[in-house]
């Protein structure tokens, strides 16, 4: 497939791994129409540091996702919709999980309905390696039972199961790729990875939750090549595929890891408040990449200390943009 003239819908464009998704596909010669969440401020988020000579090309849409005309007329005349709109973040839902479910499985819904009113080619809906819970067996591939161990990871459940039954009932062409624990530049500090590196830049104390738990963490290059490379292939339609390292760390020793990079130890306290409930808490994520490797020929290129200096040197450079030692939810 040619991205050359494609026109392209990219719902949370301005997030994190949305954002370098546009950047990729823009210079490819895609037409890329961008769906940023409206503030009166016209806030395009992650996109303002993607080069404007680039941006220049950019469709704006802004809406929300649980406007289901303001999708509807979002998909008018796209051929591949890439589903990445969501809220994100684990601690948020445990606060608003109202809102959490509303964003992410009402605007899912509202995206699978677009989808289908506009005759849409293909839609690559966003899932997350959440939606598994604590690792039943290792790696975890695509047929482990999912668990809704927080209303974030309960409302992701809710999606993929909404894009499964509108290609069943509907014959949407949707593929889910459930990707594992991206992270990169351009990340917020919401996410345990600029949590460590900003607080190491800045002091000798890295303030954090559970220090145990292990996650299989895959560099945003490698998640938009695998994305990428779903919409690319042929006869996936149905398909869930899991993107990820195949190797996993702990949180503790991302810290010694990222202190190497940095230069200098730090005192780890794990506070209290920081913590997910005790059965809420995800303690061992590990992909099974095979299905990737076998149907994109797909599989990671940046390794993990490669991919924590690039994501150490951007943070540095933009340190002004984080808030060091803030509790973010």
């Amino acid at each position: 497939m040619q991205w050359q003239g494609r026109r392209v819908l990219v719902t949370g464009a301005g997030g994190f791994i949305g954002s370098h998704l546009v950047e990729r596909l823009l210079p490819l010669g895609a037409h890329v129409r961008c769906l940023v969440r409206y503030t009166s401020r016209g806030d395009i988020g992650l996109l303002r540091f993607v080069p404007p000579a680039i941006l220049r090309q950019v469709e704006w849409a802004y809406g929300d996702l649980r406007d289901a005309d303001a999708v509807r007329r979002c998909a008018e005349g796209c051929h591949t919709i890439f589903h990445l709109g969501a809220l994100i973040s684990i601690p948020y839902s445990y606060v608003h999980p109202r809102e959490v479910v509303e964003t992410n499985v009402l605007g899912t819904l509202n995206v699978l309905e677009a989808a289908r009113a506009c005759a849409v080619e293909q839609l690559i809906h966003t899932s997350s390696s959440e939606v598994y819970g604590t690792a039943r067996y290792v790696p975890i591939d695509e047929g482990h039972p999912l668990q809704g161990q927080s209303p974030y990871s309960a409302s992701k459940i809710g999606a993929d199961r909404l894009a499964e039954s509108y290609w069943r009932a509907f014959d949407v062409p949707v593929t889910t790729v459930r990707p594992f624990n991206t992270y990169g530049p351009r990340q917020s500090a919401r996410a345990v990875i600029p949590t460590i590196v900003t607080q190491a830049l800045t002091g000798k104390t890295v303030r954090l939750g559970n220090l145990q738990p292990t996650r299989d963490l895959t560099f945003v290059a490698d998640t938009v090549t695998g994305m990428m490379a779903v919409a690319e292939a042929q006869g996936l339609v149905g398909q869930e595929i899991n993107l990820g390292s195949g190797n996993e760390v702990s949180i503790a020793d991302l810290v010694e890891k990222i202190c190497a990079i940095v230069g200098h130890p730090v005192r780890v306290i794990s506070e209290q408040r920081r913590k997910r409930p005790r059965l809420s808490e995800v303690e061992r994520l590990l992909a099974d990449t095979r299905k990737a490797q076998a149907l994109l020929h797909w599989a990671p290129e940046v390794t993990l200390e490669e991919g924590l200096r690039q994501t150490v040197a951007w943070i540095a450079e933009h340190l002004g943009w984080y808030r060091p030692g803030e509790y973010q939810v």
